[in-house]
């Protein structure tokens, strides 16, 4: 299994998914930008967003399989995704290796967002005004996509506890589903 956190850039995915490996066994953090990173690397100059080179979706979701397979458990794997065609590579391909895709949004409202963003002091002005940057584009796909196919949790008035806490208790099995 692998629980993909999405949501906003800036909007607190990486904070939960850390509080998250404490919460869920045998978990293993998964960061996809790493997968960006090493691709930016091997193909420089080619495009501004690692996301949109033609093997990051594929990468992605075979690097998962292979820590799946290695681990023996799930992963977490924080990353905005805002791109329905992205997820949907990225998702599919998981599935046909029988991999179950938890998709969770970290919601919040805009202004929170703003807020979060502008106060978070752990990183540059830079990477600030770029989270700020992108917050229309999370808003579009919140709108047009990520809400009709995803756990949705509003985080507008949650700490990263109660949030990672929300995450853990929506993957637990219900008792119904539970063996007897």
């Amino acid at each position: 299994m692998i629980i993909w956190v999405n949501g906003p850039f800036g909007g607190g995915k990486s904070s939960v998914a850390a509080e998250m490996l404490t919460r869920i066994p045998h978990t293993t953090l998964y960061d996809p930008e790493e997968v960006g990173f090493m691709l930016r690397n091997l193909l420089p100059g080619r495009e501004a967003n690692f996301q949109d080179l033609a093997p990051w979706p594929p990468l992605v979701a075979a690097t998962a399989i292979e820590l799946i397979s290695y681990t023996r458990g799930p992963l977490i794997a924080p990353m905005s995704l805002l791109r329905e065609d992205y997820a949907t590579e990225i998702f599919t391909i998981l599935g046909a290796h029988d991999t179950t895709v938890q998709h969770v949004v970290l919601h919040a409202d805009h202004d929170t967002l703003i807020r979060r963003i502008q106060q978070d002091r752990t990183h540059s002005e830079a990477t600030r005004t770029f989270r700020l940057s992108k917050l229309d584009d999370y808003q579009h796909a919140y709108r047009t996509w990520l809400a009709d196919t995803a756990h949705v949790i509003d985080t507008s008035y949650l700490t990263v506890r109660e949030t990672a806490d929300l995450v853990a208790t929506l993957l637990a099995p219900s008792p119904s589903s539970r063996p007897k």
